[in-house]
């Protein structure tokens, strides 16, 4: 997947794929990785690939995306059928797509923050029951999930590594298919999937294994159930198009942080975060298509909320004043016509109504970030060390007596995460207020986004956009033993974890092989762990169940049973991993967590 090329809308890729025929489609893959080599030139809303000294593929992208067949176009003697057109659409990001001629809304930019973090599109409930019982999916929408899950059920059953051009292409197609019966969220999963599968196989330095299995295990999980949903539940598997505001009349808000955004979806941005006088979280957001250039420098965009002049950088540090204001569920502000907003005086960290967001206890925050609420945590912590991880250092900290490991949000070198991270290291022993995204896990863990200036009182660093200087840095003080210590991840749910994820870059055959299932359900059932050891079983038993007709012949695999045998697995382990979260944390989740904060 190459950032210099325009988005293409998923439906532009499946037409040019399917239009090829199954000599050139063998060819597909290899033309892919040739074109990734060849140079582009943008001019305007054109983008031009030298295929070769006397061929170019043009790409014509109004509005920033690729939304028809005839907006792609070739100079070779093959064109319009030719091999060069559905390389490029496949070779390029995955757009947006239009939304369904039949749906009441256009579609909304994505939430960008909740894409980056979980991968997972944004939905709200819309069942409700008629008088012949409770709603049920049509047929075509049944249908269309059946075809979605059908199409990443042969991704898995491949693995990213043998899921080439023309796979991608049908996952595509039944996105697109999805988009038009009114499913958009199974839409928006098949979509992160393509773009996951893809910055796998280009080694993109952004490709993380687990958000391709979490993607999986969302669009699977989505298709599998949505046909046999009714009412409310329905309403949450359909998604929504465009995302609902609401008025909220006028609101003061100071400034906390902002964020760099860049997803796996190919958009990019800043999100700047602000709090009201009652503590509730609000969001100014300016994400599009585009890749790290546009993350690291959207923090110096003006604010596109009323007739403010302020930039995402100015406004986490000052306030403002909306009157008018249109708010989503998940807090994020609206820029209608009607709103109008100035700038105002913003507070620091440790003065009112910001204090407050730090004076609730690390566990509830967790809980209710493990309830479903925003996944930001307000913490003070004292740093301890760092830790090395395969992913990268880690920085060790301790927060009310629990030690916790703090990893940067981005990997990308054009956003100073790491540099930031690797500096904070000479800073041990200094007590910070810090802004940090919980990551579920056996262990307390968190990404840092901001943090307070280590040597400048009641200034504040955003660590995505901010770079740190040594000089910044107060001299590391000692720490005891016991604070510094961190915990390895030694849960043994690792067992059935690491077979869910074997499957993702290797398929079922790698799962087929593998040895020692025995052995590990074993251990499994002997830690206590009897439904995991079960799942690993049938885990197993699936991806090397291959039967044989009359004449000894291998019949396909069973790819819907594989599938559904992967997702059990994925499911329990996410669960499994939340309870241990949250006794990491002490917090107390379920009915009795405290209510989330709007």
């Amino acid at each position: 997947m190459s950032p210099d090329l325009p988005p293409v809308v998923p439906s532009v890729t499946a037409e040019l794929v399917g239009a090829l025929s199954p000599r050139l489609r063998k060819r597909l893959d290899a033309a892919v990785t040739k074109l990734l080599t060849r140079p582009a030139t943008r001019d305007g809303d054109t983008v031009r690939i030298a295929v070769d000294e006397g061929t170019d593929v043009v790409l014509h992208a109004p509005g920033g995306a690729v939304t028809g067949v005839d907006a792609v176009r070739c100079g070779c003697l093959l064109a319009p059928d030719c091999l060069h057109r559905a390389a490029a659409a496949s070779a390029a990001p995955v757009a947006d797509d239009a939304p369904a001629s039949g749906l009441a809304d256009a579609p909304d930019v994505p939430d960008a923050t909740a894409q980056a973090t979980t991968g997972k599109p944004e939905v709200r409930p819309g069942g409700s029951a008629g008088e012949s019982g409770p709603e049920t999916a049509t047929t075509a929408q049944q249908d269309a999930a059946r075809a979605v899950f059908d199409a990443a059920a042969a991704v898995l059953e491949t693995g990213a590594d043998g899921a080439g051009a023309v796979l991608q292409a049908e996952l595509l197609h039944a996105a697109h298919t999805a988009r038009l019966a009114g499913l958009p969220r199974a839409s928006a999963a098949a979509v992160s999937v393509v773009t996951a599968v893809r910055a796998a196989r280009s080694a993109d330095p952004g490709y993380r294994l687990t958000g391709l299995a979490g993607a999986l295990a969302d669009v699977l999980s989505v298709a599998h159930r949505l046909p046999h949903a009714t009412g409310p539940d329905l309403g949450e598997l359909r998604g929504t198009v465009r995302r609902p505001y609401r008025p909220d009349g006028s609101v003061r808000l100071y400034g906390i942080f902002s964020e760099p955004v860049l997803t796996a979806t190919g958009y990019a941005g800043a999100v700047t975060w602000t709090a009201d006088a009652d503590g509730r979280l609000f969001t100014v957001s300016d994400v599009a298509p585009g890749g790290a250039s546009r993350a690291s420098g959207a923090a110096d965009r003006t604010v596109r909320i009323g007739d403010t002049a302020l930039t995402h950088r100015e406004l986490s540090r000052a306030g403002l004043a909306v009157s008018g204001a249109t708010v989503s569920p998940d807090g994020r502000l609206g820029a209608g016509a009607g709103v109008r907003a100035v700038r105002a005086s913003g507070v620091a960290w440790r003065d009112d109504p910001l204090d407050r967001l730090w004076a609730v206890p690390a566990a509830e925050q967790v809980a209710r970030a493990l309830g479903g609420a925003r996944d930001l945590l307000f913490l003070e912590v004292t740093l301890t060390g760092t830790v090395r991880e395969t992913a990268g250092d880690c920085l060790l900290a301790d927060c009310e007596g629990v030690p916790l490991r703090l990893a940067g949000a981005h990997d990308d070198p054009a956003l100073p995460c790491r540099d930031n991270l690797r500096l904070l290291a000479a800073a041990r022993g200094s007590r910070l207020r810090i802004v940090a995204r919980l990551v579920p896990g056996p262990y307390p863990r968190a990404q840092l986004l901001a943090i307070e200036h280590p040597a400048g009182p009641g200034a504040r660093v955003d660590l995505g956009l901010d770079r740190l200087q040594r000089a910044d840095l107060p001299p590391a003080a000692p720490v005891p033993p016991a604070a510094a210590a961190g915990t390895g991840d030694e849960a043994p749910l690792h067992l059935l974890r690491r077979r869910v994820h074997q499957a993702v870059p290797g398929g079922r055959r790698v799962l087929a092989l593998a040895g020692n299932a025995p052995g590990d359900a074993a251990g499994l059932r002997r830690l206590g762990l009897a439904t995991a050891a079960g799942l690993l079983e049938d885990l197993h038993d699936a991806a090397a169940d291959r039967t044989r007709d009359h004449f000894g012949r291998l019949l396909p695999a069973d790819r819907g049973r594989f599938a559904r045998s992967w997702l059990a697995a994925a499911l329990y382990t996410g669960l499994v991993e939340e309870a241990l979260c949250a006794h990491a944390w002490g917090a107390v989740t379920g009915e009795e967590a405290a209510p989330a904060r709007t």
